[in-house]
């Protein structure tokens, strides 16, 4: 899985322990929440993690799940604001959809995330459906992509 070239190429693999602090260092939504670093943490040792780097830097990861209703599930993307509109997203969406076991595989975002809407659906992700009520007044909007 992993791609290397270029010096600025994005490389993807699974994340280690030791890729963690880099990672969260990344993301201002786990400075500010707690639980964020600890779900990275345990997503990281079970191998539902993995990692976007450009000249060696972390660039951006994804949380992965194989338990929504039998399939496989990203839970989250996160891109450095550093790395951003350079296609880490879509990379790190194409490793995920390359690991993952079952013929479809589904992700959401809140209606208010046009990025990751747009991100969604240059990586081939079709809406499937929305949940109200986790985010009050912003629902969930849940995306699928079918693989096999």
């Amino acid at each position: 899985m992993e791609h290397s070239g270029a010096a600025d190429e994005t490389i993807t693999r699974a994340a280690a322990s030791g890729d963690v602090e880099a990672m969260l260092a990344c993301d201002a939504y786990a400075q500010a929440h707690a639980a964020r670093g600890e779900a990275v943490r345990a997503a990281v040792g079970k191998g539902h993690c993995l990692l976007a780097t450009r000249a060696g830097q972390v660039a951006g990861y994804v949380l992965l799940h194989d338990d929504f209703f039998g399939y496989g599930f990203i839970s989250l993307v996160v891109v450095s604001p550093a790395h951003r509109r350079l296609g880490v997203g879509e990379r790190l969406l194409a490793a995920a959809v390359a690991a993952c076991p079952t013929e479809k595989m589904f992700t959401s975002t809140n209606r208010s995330n046009l990025a990751a809407q747009r991100l969604f659906a240059s990586a081939g992700f079709v809406r499937s459906g929305r949940i109200e009520h986790l985010d009050e007044g912003d629902p969930e909007l849940v995306y699928v992509k079918f693989l096999r």
